[in-house]
């Protein structure tokens, strides 16, 4: 009975002592295993992130730009209101000599008698349509008896002031409108504008 016990005693022994070192190196490759869990998920939040800090820092960067760019073309178009609303204020009055009927007659009369100078031709003219009322008996009777050739009137709604003559046949014509005079005049007082308002 003594041996039987013994042997029990012994086998319980082992087995406990075996069942303690198999639990404690489970235990230990469970601590290494949650060490290595803990460490890999440390590492995969900090890539998370770094990459959202770089994604929002190229983020924060690209809108600057954007309002940057926004900013420089809001500048930019402004400067050339205040340039074209300046540059039309002072063309205005000149260019409304070109919708005065009396002014137009004495222009069309000075450059119709130079082309029937350098060659007689049948001239073309295109008047404003506001002021056909006023100009064409002045271009059948005063023009043509002052040039000693004919000229073919036409009026047009496009042109508000002004007027475009040459020779009939088309090859070629002197344009002084409205809007031609005001280009060209404004053409010419952009650079000084701009340096007057601008620096």
């Amino acid at each position: 009975m003594d041996k039987l016990q013994e042997l029990t005693k012994k086998l319980y022994e082992e087995g406990l002592s075996k069942g303690k070192e198999e639990g404690e190196a489970i235990l230990s490759k469970a601590k290494a295993d949650a060490k290595a869990i803990v460490k890999k998920a440390n590492e995969e939040a900090e890539a998370i992130l770094s990459k959202a800090r770089k994604e929002a820092e190229d983020y924060r960067i690209r809108v600057e730009g954007d309002v940057k760019t926004a900013s420089a073309q809001a500048l930019q178009a402004t400067k050339a209101s205040i340039e074209s609303l300046i540059i039309a204020k002072a063309v205005e009055p000149a260019a409304k000599d070109l919708r005065d009927a009396g002014f137009l007659k004495d222009i069309i009369t000075e450059v119709a008698k130079h082309f029937s100078a350098e060659e007689p031709q049948d001239l073309a003219v295109i008047l404003p349509e506001s002021l056909q009322k006023e100009l064409e008996p002045f271009v059948t009777k005063e023009l043509s008896k002052a040039v000693g050739k004919g000229i073919e009137a036409s009026f047009s709604k496009k042109i508000a002031g002004g007027f475009s003559i040459g020779p009939k046949d088309g090859s070629y014509f002197i344009s002084l409108t409205e809007d031609s005079f005001k280009a060209l005049v404004g053409e010419y007082m952009r650079p000084a504008t701009k340096k007057i308002l601008f620096g």
